[in-house]
C-alpha cells in the first residue's frame, strides 16, 4: 500500500466517523485526493479554513505512519481548483493593468502556495516580474512589476 492508498482510507475513516458521506477519489499525477460530497461548505469552511485543516491532519498521520512519504493535496468537490483558477486569472488581470500603466501593483495577501503558484505562473512572461517581500509573515503581499533591468525588490 503506498501513500495515497493509506491517505485515502484515512480521509475516508475520519470523515465517516465524523458522519459525513464521501467519495475519495485518488489523482496520483497530481498527488492529490479529491473528495465529493453532497454537503461540501461544512468540510471546506469560510475561505477554505477547514479543508487546510483536513488537509494538514491527514498528511501527519500518514507521515507519521509512512516516514518519508510525500505530502499531497485534499481537494473537495475541486474547491482548490476554482479557487487557484481565479487567482491567476485576477493575477493576470493586474498584470495587464502593470503593463499598460508601468507601475507596479500588489495583490492581496496570500500563504506561501498560493505565492508559489502565482510566482510560477509569470516565471517566464514577458513584461513582468513578481516579488514578495523574504520576512516571516505567513501571508505575504506579491508585488508585480514591470520588467525593467535586473531590480530584485520593488521601487
Amino acid at each position: 500500500m503506498d501513500h495515497l492508498d493509506f491517505a485515502q482510507e484515512v480521509l475516508d475513516t475520519i470523515l465517516g466517523y465524523l458522519g459525513f458521506v464521501v467519495s475519495v477519489e485518488i489523482d496520483r499525477e497530481a498527488g492529490s485526493l479529491n473528495v465529493a460530497t453532497a454537503d461540501p461548505k461544512l468540510l471546506i469552511g469560510r475561505h477554505g479554513e477547514r479543508l487546510e485543516d483536513i488537509q494538514y491532519l491527514v498528511n501527519r498521520i500518514v507521515a507519521d505512519r509512512l516516514p518519508g512519504s510525500e505530502k499531497f493535496r485534499v481537494d473537495i468537490d475541486n474547491y482548490r481548483a476554482t479557487q487557484e483558477h481565479r487567482m491567476i486569472e485576477e493575477a493576470d488581470a493586474v498584470a495587464d493593468q502593470v503593463i499598460a500603466s508601468g507601475k507596479p501593483a500588489k495583490l492581496e495577501p496570500m500563504n506561501s502556495y498560493q505565492r508559489r503558484i502565482v510566482h510560477h505562473h509569470f516565471k517566464d512572461c514577458p513584461g513582468v516580474k513578481t516579488w514578495s517581500p523574504s520576512d516571516s509573515a505567513r501571508l505575504k503581499r506579491i508585488t508585480i512589476m514591470p520588467e525593467q533591468g535586473e531590480e530584485t525588490s520593488p521601487p
